[in-house]
């Protein structure tokens, strides 16, 4: 069974800094590329930031310079350092797991979110 168990969320004021983490199992974790989401009320879900099985990294731009993603593949674990939170960063934050087989399968996989909330 694949569980991805995200943690860190919480209320932070504007300016300051979380980690999140998510603790993967039930997957081969080095063999996926790794996500995190997000969804704003009313918003749809964004991509934040991925970390490649190779440890390549991509960003949206809104969190460039501010978010740092990274990866442990002996714990099986993805982070997520946020500096500089801003009142629009509040979203529930969601981890994702995903691989493309060769032939085109696809597995993906969700964490059950956590709450970021960025107010003074």
């Amino acid at each position: 069974q694949v569980q991805l168990v995200e943690s860190g969320g919480g209320l932070v004021q504007p300016g300051g800094s979380l980690r999140l983490s998510c603790a993967a199992s039930g997957i081969t974790f080095s063999s996926y590329d790794m996500g995190w989401h997000r969804q704003a009320p009313g918003k749809q879900r964004e991509l934040v930031a991925v970390i490649t099985r190779g440890g390549g990294t991509n960003y949206a731009d809104s969190v460039k310079g501010r978010f740092t993603i990274s990866r442990d593949n002996a714990k099986n674990t993805v982070y997520l350092q946020m500096n500089s939170l801003k009142p629009e960063d509040t979203a529930v934050f969601y981890c994702n797991a995903n691989r493309k087989t060769w032939s085109g399968y696809e597995y993906d996989y969700w964490g059950q979110g956590t709450q970021v909330t960025v107010a003074s």
